[in-house]
């Protein structure tokens, strides 16, 4: 989904915007101690920051229009399917957008289970009927019934406590290097900027490597998130719109679309290990065989 996506690009320019932070306050110079202190601080910060901010980014990313009085049957309808969802589910009422776009797709997203946000693609409602849609839309009610982009913030914000501090003391055991190698020659062995620079590129390479944590705990929510719209919707209408989007996708031969979109793909090998779905043939086996 959008969500997963969104959340990682903006958790990742949050990490660089801190480190810069970091580095202008001095705060590098801290002992290891005080810098995982430091690091705890800014990257629980800063995955919760991402977190207070992705409706917001979602809603202008995606272009997502909020429904606050249905013009139509359509919107009429997805008011109803949700607020019945979200009371069986035991949430408050999200608010429910619509987004342009050709795609099957579906994401909600927000800080709290009774301040959530789900939306829709057009391409949803094109081309799925209305069984398919409400199976969907309880996945989506799931997601924030289950809390799950809480505790995604939790497991990100720890995922970025050691990438600030192991970033940080990998870089001053860099400068320490080259400042021992340079006093033979009288130079400074790495300036500020260097520091910093090196800082950044070793957080990024590490928050990417970190992201592949996220997105193995983004999969496994994604059985339990349609096991709850098995719940919501009925276990049939699950997994007939999981086949819709297996005919819609599996056959693709865009994988950076679906990438984009976080619509599961038939990834195998080192690809489904950046995959924030599992594969749809694995999702359809795992609801035909719950009982």
């Amino acid at each position: 989904m959008k969500r997963i996506l969104l959340f990682v690009v903006t958790n990742l320019a949050i990490l660089v915007v801190l480190s810069i932070v970091v580095s202008l306050l001095g705060l590098n110079r801290a002992s290891t101690t005080g810098l995982l202190f430091i690091a705890a601080i800014f990257g629980m910060g800063g995955s919760f920051l991402s977190l207070a901010m992705s409706k917001w980014i979602a809603k202008r990313s995606t272009g997502a229009e909020v429904i606050d009085h249905p013009r139509d049957r359509t919107e009429a309808w997805l008011l109803q399917v949700v607020g019945h969802q979200a009371q069986a589910a035991g949430i408050g009422m999200p608010e429910v957008a619509i987004y342009p776009s050709p795609e099957i797709n579906a994401f909600a997203t927000g800080m709290s289970r009774d301040k959530a946000l789900v939306a829709v693609s057009t391409g949803l409602l094109d081309l799925m009927d209305e069984n398919e849609a409400e199976a969907v839309l309880g996945h989506e009610v799931s997601h924030v019934a289950n809390g799950d982009m809480i505790t995604l913030a939790l497991v990100q914000g720890v995922l970025n406590t050691f990438v600030i501090f192991f970033a940080r003391l990998a870089a001053n055991l860099i400068g320490s290097f080259l400042s021992s190698s340079d006093e033979e020659e009288g130079e400074s062995g790495l300036s500020w900027l260097g520091y910093m620079a090196v800082t950044i590129v070793l957080e990024l390479i590490l928050g990417v490597l970190a992201s592949l944590v996220v997105m193995w705990f983004s999969r496994q929510r994604e059985f339990r998130a349609d096991i709850g719209g098995a719940k919501l919707a009925g276990r049939h209408k699950m997994i007939a719109a999981l086949r819709r989007l297996q005919q819609q996708y599996e056959p693709s031969h865009l994988p950076e679309q679906m990438a984009a979109f976080g619509i599961a793909s038939p990834g195998s090998g080192l690809a489904k290990l950046f995959m924030s779905h599992p594969p749809l043939s694995e999702r359809i086996a795992a609801l035909e065989a719950a009982r």
